[in-house]
């Protein structure tokens, strides 16, 4: 005893350390892997855009309410000026109301080759084009997704029904299929674990 005070060895050395470790059991181990992989999983864009080396972009809707059939799918050109069919035809009834697929601004809206035709600029560089059609917006006028563009007219001969609505959607000079940037929200439940 010095002062008062009770004194006692020292603890020798690294036997506190070994005592106050705490080991993690393995499955906690295995859960936060699982957990880091999942989140990496749902964080990678789907769809053809990611297939093609490209981001997707924004979510799109369908132009037309409600969701059309599809009257012939996209085919992609071999070459810049190749044959293909550089969009898809929507089945639709003459003065069907058209909707914007997603927010953007309007670069092009009149007559092209005789027909109606709206062109709409987006986020990601992807410009949306539907015709034939009565324009119901301007050059440079911003759009929400879902709002009114024009009505559907007749007038486009390579359709196979009696009235269709074609939309395309391209980035660049590069045309996609619209229909992969078309898909519902996906929703993501996890399920309790009993570990």
């Amino acid at each position: 005893m010095v002062d008062g005070m009770t004194t006692t060895n020292p603890p020798r050395r690294g036997s506190a350390l070994r005592a106050g470790r705490m080991r993690c059991p393995v499955p906690l181990l295995v859960i936060l892997l699982a957990t880091v992989i999942l989140l990496a999983i749902v964080a990678v864009p789907t769809g053809t855009a990611r297939a093609q080396g490209a981001d997707p972009g924004p979510r799109f809707s369908w132009p037309l309410t409600p969701d059309p059939p599809v009257v012939r799918g996209f085919e992609a050109p071999a070459d810049p000026f190749g044959p293909g069919h550089r969009g898809v035809d929507l089945g639709a009834a003459d003065g069907q109301q058209v909707s914007a697929a997603a927010e953007g601004v309007v670069v092009f809206a009149g007559p092209l080759a005789g027909r109606g035709v709206v062109s709409i600029d987006h986020a990601g560089g992807l410009r949306t084009t539907y015709e034939p059609l009565t324009a119901a917006v301007v050059a440079g006028e911003p759009v929400a997704r879902g709002a009114p563009i024009g009505t559907v007219t007749t007038g486009h001969p390579e359709c196979a029904a009696d009235t269709c609505l074609h939309w395309g959607v391209r980035r660049g000079e590069e045309y996609l299929d619209p229909l992969p940037l078309v898909r519902a929200d996906t929703v993501l439940r996890l399920k309790p674990w009993s570990g």
